[in-house]
């Protein structure tokens, strides 16, 4: 799609940082969107503008929302929300520390860096830091286009996409405590070969998250990256889609909504923040923010 920034439908790259930014002066807002949307390629930087964002525009991008709070039995979905996101995307954390400071400094008069979360690949293969292969089920090529970019809504909105991140931190603890025959059961997959298998339980994540088993289907194109600070670390969660409705779905099913079951990742992993974003198309080479009035 040439007017979908590039990154969300490339692969993951080797390094990457996750900034979450705070709007604290409008007066200097549409100038700041002005200056990122020059220098944001949507490939090397990856921008999602929050739903705060745009209700200090007086704006409405059909379809974003806020990230929704769910408490169940035991289990609390926090909403973290942000008014701006980056991605940063690279292969040398020097380039990526400077990459940073220049988003900063751009974006200092009307906001200010929230969250930075190093990320980085895990094995060539995507591996989780809990060791299982992440984004098994993604869809390619055009099912990728499908599922993760806004088409046929007019200019300004085609190429878009919509995101939504979360952190999530681990308990190694609890994971090496376990046979790998219980971790593949919350899993729903072969830890040695990632092979699904019929026998996982209910509760094993594979069924909790089929994206084909939902009416109408509920498939996402996954950014998963695992973080890792000190001796604590978990997955940052990044989903684009043509809309939230497909990742909000999963999210209910996961949480045992539905059925009263919940997914067998909660035995190991919560998660810390959660956030929807926005990320507009690009034209001739930056940011097309023409839906907001820019």
């Amino acid at each position: 799609m040439s007017h979908t920034q590039p990154g969300i439908l490339l692969d993951n790259p080797p390094l990457a940082r996750f900034l979450s930014f705070t709007l604290h002066n409008t007066e200097a807002l549409e100038h700041c969107l002005r200056e990122l949307a020059a220098m944001a390629d949507g490939e090397r930087i990856v921008v999602g503008l929050g739903p705060s964002l745009l209700k200090a525009l007086e704006r409405e991008i059909p379809g974003l929302r806020d990230f929704p709070v769910i408490s169940t039995a035991g289990l609390d979905i926090p909403s973290t929300p942000a008014s701006l996101w980056c991605w940063l995307r690279g292969e040398d954390r020097g380039e990526l520390f400077h990459d940073s400071r220049l988003v900063e400094s751009l974006l200092s008069e009307a906001f200010s860096l929230g969250d930075c979360i190093d990320s980085f690949k895990y094995t060539p293969i995507n591996r989780d830091l809990s060791g299982y292969e992440d984004g098994t089920e993604n869809p390619k090529g055009d099912e990728a286009i499908e599922a993760a970019v806004v088409q046929g809504q007019g200019a300004g909105l085609d190429g878009s996409s919509f995101v939504a991140v979360q952190q999530w931190l681990h308990d190694f603890d609890a994971l090496d405590e376990m046979e790998t025959r219980e971790t593949d059961d919350l899993i729903g997959r072969h830890l040695d070969d990632n092979e699904e298998f019929d026998e996982a339980p209910p509760s094993a994540h594979v069924k909790r998250a089929a994206q084909e088993s939902f009416d109408p289907e509920a498939f996402i194109l996954r950014h998963s990256m695992p973080w890792a600070e000190d001796l604590q670390g978990g997955l940052v969660f990044v989903a684009f889609g043509k809309s939230l409705d497909a990742f909000e779905a999963i999210l209910r099913r996961m949480c045992g909504l539905e059925d009263g079951i919940q997914d067998g990742l909660f035995r190991f992993t919560r998660p810390l923040t959660g956030a929807y974003f926005w990320c507009p198309p690009v034209r001739d080479g930056k940011l097309d923010l023409s839906a907001l009035g820019l």
